[in-house]
């Protein structure tokens, strides 16, 4: 049986900085609602987001891009009344983000309503001018590099990225870009364990990963996935923690567990 440890402090982007210092690990999951983001919270995740995969869990798209502003904002302001501790973390929404200005003003909106924390962003290297300003006006922000689902159409479906020597080459170097740019935490999805590595130990922030090895600072899923309710083909970096146990306290608590100790994710959920 896995027991709840609660967060003794409140996470802000320095204790995360802090953790990655000292070598410890740190769990986030995704929340939609009050009840979830009270129960997380409560089993020591520490950073807690409401992702645009609201979209594919919640409304049943097949894709993220539908998900609006509105949206993000309004499922961020049932989530932050369960919170106390714990980081928010929001997704900025296909087509939020289309200028430096426009990201801006959005994030402002969204910070405003729903005292949200950070900010996360799609875009690789087309998001360095806008990081850029964002940090100019006191908004902290994470990067998001390999998979990004709201470039699935472009992209051509959901693929690993990073293989390729010289594509790996690009990804750290834009990780690097994205830092000096000023994100405060950078999440990399879908890409393989090794590069995940390299960029993790080349980098000074934290590092999210998800299906992006066991080596880099804090691990995030879909809270959907872990408890085995989402529909249809499940992912091959995700795992079912309900297994096993008497309710989703116990695997949630697992889930953090196991985050904390480097033993999730192993080889079958990596690439």
């Amino acid at each position: 049986m896995y027991l709840p440890k609660p967060l003794s402090d409140k996470i802000t982007v320095t204790h995360l900085k802090k953790l990655k210092q000292q070598g410890e690990k740190f769990a986030c999951l995704t929340a939609y609602d009050y009840s979830f983001a009270k129960l997380v919270e409560a089993c020591g995740v520490e950073v807690v987001l409401v992702g645009d995969s609201l979209g594919m869990v919640i409304q049943g798209h097949d894709t993220t891009i539908p998900v609006t502003l509105e949206n993000i904002k309004y499922h961020a302001q049932t989530v932050r009344a369960g919170l106390d501790k714990a980081m928010l973390m929001l997704d900025m929404p296909f087509g939020s983000l289309n200028s430096p200005q426009q990201a801006l003003d959005n994030a402002s909106e969204l910070l405003k309503a729903t005292e949200a924390q950070v900010v996360k962003l799609e875009g690789g290297d087309t998001q360095i001018k806008t990081i850029e300003m964002l940090s100019a006006f006191g908004i902290a922000s994470c990067a998001h590099l390999g998979l990004q689902p709201q470039l699935v159409n472009k992209l051509g479906g959901y693929r690993v990225q990073g293989k390729a020597k010289a594509a790996a080459e690009q990804m750290t170097v834009t990780a690097c870009d994205l830092e000096a740019a000023g994100a405060d935490i950078l999440l990399l999805e879908c890409v393989p364990a090794v590069l995940a590595a390299e960029i993790t130990n080349t980098l000074q922030i934290p590092v999210i990963g998800i299906g992006a090895g066991c080596d880099v600072d804090g691990q995030i899923l879909v809270l959907h996935d872990i408890l085995n309710v989402t529909a249809g083909k499940k992912p091959k970096f995700s795992k079912n923690f309900m297994q096993g146990q008497s309710s989703i306290q116990h695997a949630i608590s697992r889930y953090v567990n196991e985050v904390k100790r480097g033993q999730f994710p192993d080889q079958s959920h990596s690439f």
